[in-house]
C-alpha cells in the first residue's frame, strides 16, 4: 500500500472514531456535572478514568482563548495547509512515519472541524437532566460555524483526600489525543524532519524576497 493511501486511510479511520464517540455521548448523555456530592451524570469506567460529558466553546482541552467563528475558520486553515505539507511530503518521499504522524495531526484538527461547523445545525442542546436530539424538528441549537465541541474523556490520576481532582483536571476526546499525541511524536521523533521542512520554508521565503 502507498504511503498516500496510508495516511488517507488513517487519517479517515481516526475521524471515524472521533465522531462516532462523540455521536454516542451526545445522542445517549445528559451532560455531566460536579457539585459538594460528587460527579453527576459521569460514568466511571475505573477509579481513575471516567466519562464526564461536557461541551466546549472549541478549543483544544476547553481553553476557552477567542471567539468560535475565529477559532473554526483557523483550523480549517490549518487542515488545509496540513493537507498541502502532507501532499508536498509525500512528493519528497519524506519519512513515512513523519508523513503519519502529521496525518494524525491533521485527523485531531479535522475531527474538532465537524463539531464546531454542523453540531450547532444537527443536533438539539444537551442539557443536565436530557440528550440531544439528532435532526430536531424546530432546528439546531445553533447557527452553522457555532457549534460547541464534544469532550468526554476524563482522568482523574490523583485525587486529593476529600476527592477533588489534583491531576489530571482537563477533560478532552479523541481528536484533542491526536493532536497531542501527534505532535510529542513529531519532536521526540522527528525533530530533524520538522527542522528540514521550516528551514526550507524560510529558504523559500527568502528567494521570493529576492526575486522581487
Amino acid at each position: 500500500m502507498s504511503i498516500k493511501k496510508k495516511s488517507i486511510l488513517l487519517i479517515i479511520f481516526l475521524i471515524l472514531i472521533d465522531q462516532v464517540s462523540k455521536f454516542y455521548i451526545k445522542l445517549n448523555f445528559p451532560l455531566s456535572y460536579s457539585d459538594f456530592y460528587g460527579d453527576h451524570n459521569a460514568v466511571e469506567v475505573f477509579s481513575w478514568f471516567k466519562i464526564f460529558f461536557v461541551e466546549n466553546e472549541g478549543a483544544a482541552f476547553g481553553m476557552k482563548i477567542v471567539g468560535k467563528l475565529f477559532l473554526t475558520l483557523f483550523r480549517i486553515a490549518a487542515v488545509i495547509f496540513l493537507g498541502i505539507f502532507i501532499h508536498k511530503l509525500i512528493k519528497r518521499n519524506a519519512r513515512t512515519g513523519y508523513i503519519l504522524a502529521i496525518s494524525v495531526l491533521l485527523a485531531g484538527a479535522a475531527g474538532n472541524i465537524i463539531d464546531s461547523v454542523f453540531y450547532g445545525v444537527i443536533f438539539s442542546e444537551s442539557t443536565y437532566t436530557q440528550a440531544a436530539v439528532l435532526f430536531p424538528e424546530g432546528g439546531g441549537y445553533a447557527p452553522l460555524f457555532y457549534g460547541k465541541v464534544v469532550d468526554m474523556l476524563y482522568f482523574p490520576l490523583i485525587t486529593n483526600s476529600a476527592g477533588e481532582t489534583v491531576f489530571f483536571r482537563w477533560i478532552f476526546n479523541i481528536a484533542d489525543s491526536c493532536v497531542t499525541v501527534s505532535v510529542v511524536v513529531i519532536f521526540l521523533f522527528f525533530r530533524k524532519e520538522l527542522n528540514e521542512s521550516l528551514e526550507g520554508r524560510k529558504k523559500h521565503k527568502e528567494t521570493e524576497v529576492e526575486e522581487e
